[in-house]
Order: C-alpha cells, then structure tokens, then sequence
C-alpha cells in the first residue's frame, strides 16, 4: 500500500501532499506488464491521480486523468476515489524509445506533446466536472501543475517520480503537491519557491527512505508545518460481473443477438486489472431481454 501525508502550513496559507506509491506502481508493472517507460508515465499519473483523488471531500468523489499525447504509448487513463486508492491503463503497455538527452526514461517522447490532458471530476453533482488543457510536455507533472494554474487558478508545485529497475521491476516511486491558498503572501510564496529549489527528485528522496512526513516538512520548512492527516491507498480496481453486464448491455440488442448467434462463450476483460468474465451464449441472450 501507498504512504501517504499532508501537511499545512501554521497560518494554513499553503499545504504540502507527499505519497510514496512504489507499492502503488509496483502493481501497475505487474497488471499490465509494461515496459520501462511506461511503467515511469503510467506510474506518474497514478500518482497524481492518488494526490488528486485524495482532495476531494465526498465518500463518493472520484477524479479521472486521461492523457492523450499522441505518443505511441497511446491514450493513458487514471482514476482515484477521495480515500486516493486508483487504477489505471494505457493504451500499449510495451514501448520501447533511447534515453533522452538527461539520460533518462524518455516519458515525453512515449506519451507524445500534441494533445490534451483531460480532468474529470465526479463529485456527484448533476453533471461532473471536465476540464481540458493541452499538454505542456507530456512529462506528465509538468502538464498537472499547467491543469491547476489553467483550470483552477490555484499556484501548484507538482513533482512526479518512478525509479524501475533493470529487470523492469520498481525501485521507487512517488510524487507530491505543493499548493498556495488564495491568501497566501509575497513571504509564503518567496518560502515556498525557494523550499521548491533546493529540494532533489522525489524519487531519488524515496529511494534513500526519506520518508514523506520528512519530504513535507522540507516543502514547508519555515512556515511551521502541521500534520493534516495520512493515508495508505492502494491500487485498487472495483470492476465486477455486474458492471460488465452493463456495458454489454450498452453496446446494444443488435450487437449482442449477433454475437449470441456465434454460439460461442464471450470473454470480457477488464482494461484496470485484467480479470476476465466469461459470458455465455444463453448469458447473453438474456441480457438482450434486460
């Protein structure tokens, strides 16, 4: 499970959200078998997913990512619910590019700039709330921090990091939000660019057992940060047989008489977690009556 922390500054002008996810990540490379690379791009919109979701009040809230690059990763998904627990997928799992010119996993170059980030917030409201910006480099933290200033007008420092492994396994994963709130001041925000410079790559912080509480304080240091409160999500993906009865269903009668008429079972695997659901023809002949 994923370590979570928040912290807010004493005059509660600005807050610090810090989550260790190699857990997190470590399930994604499993489920979905990816390679280097996108094990570093999926893993870095899960985590901002977790952060994203966790912000949000209701039981009920959930917040979905879409990053659509025009890479050959393809299209890249992330939902989380507001205790932060996610799922996520892409579109192809396996893409293999060099390094880029730092000498790192060419994340940019595998989900692609030229496209959109997408932000879809369910808050149970009567419609949900979109917002879509376009990609600022498909690094992925980069286009998070773009999406708050664009779409929320709240200034956000967000940082987003997978170490993997030769073998392809994780070595460290994590990320975290640093956000002003509308009456922060000129002193707050000098403090907090400032903390912002000097801090190293939250992966690299992880990899050391640096923990978050201590990654926290370092963000706010000087502005006598308190805990706000923690959490352990997970990946977690909450498909069942039922909801893959509904999206048989909403393909439609003729769709599904046709493949009924195939007198063959129908496997429907889940895009989050793989797990398959066998219909069979008398199944889904049943379903047209629903």
């Amino acid at each position: 499970m994923g370590n979570l922390y928040r912290a807010i500054s004493a005059d509660g002008s600005a807050f610090a959200e810090v989550l260790d996810a190699k857990d997190i990540v470590s399930e994604i490379e499993h489920i979905h078998k990816t390679s280097a690379v996108i094990t570093a791009g999926l893993g870095r919109l899960t985590i901002a997913a977790s952060l994203m979701g966790y912000m949000l009040k209701g039981n009920d809230d959930s917040v979905t990512l879409r990053v659509d690059g025009g890479g050959p990763s393809g299209q890249l998904v992330a939902v989380a619910d507001s205790r932060g627990n996610v799922k996520s997928c892409v579109n192809n799992p396996v893409v293999e590019l060099p390094l880029n010119a730092q000498g790192k996993l060419d994340v940019g170059g595998a989900v692609g700039k030229d496209g959109t980030l997408s932000v879809v917030k369910d808050m149970g409201l009567k419609e949900p709330y979109v917002g879509v910006i376009p990609l600022i480099s498909g690094e992925i933290a980069e286009d998070i921090a773009s999406y708050y200033a664009t779409s929320e007008q709240i200034p956000t420092v967000c940082s987003l990091g997978v170490l993997v492994n030769p073998d392809l396994t994780v070595k460290a994963a994590g990320g975290f939000l640093v956000q002003l709130l509308p009456f922060a001041d000129e002193k707050c925000t000098d403090i907090i660019e400032k903390n912002v410079a000097k801090i190293r790559p939250v992966s690299a912080m992880l990899d050391e057992g640096i923990t978050p509480k201590e990654i926290a304080d370092m963000l706010l240091e000087g502005l006598e940060p308190n805990v706000l409160d923690t959490a352990s999500p997970v990946y977690k993906c909450d498909c069942s047989r039922e909801r893959t009865e509904k999206v048989l269903i909403s393909i439609g009668k003729d769709e599904l008489s046709s493949i009924a008429e195939e007198d063959n079972n129908t496997s429907v695997s889940c895009h989050f977690c793989g797990k398959e659901y066998i219909f069979t023809p008398d199944e889904i002949r049943k379903l047209i009556g629903e």
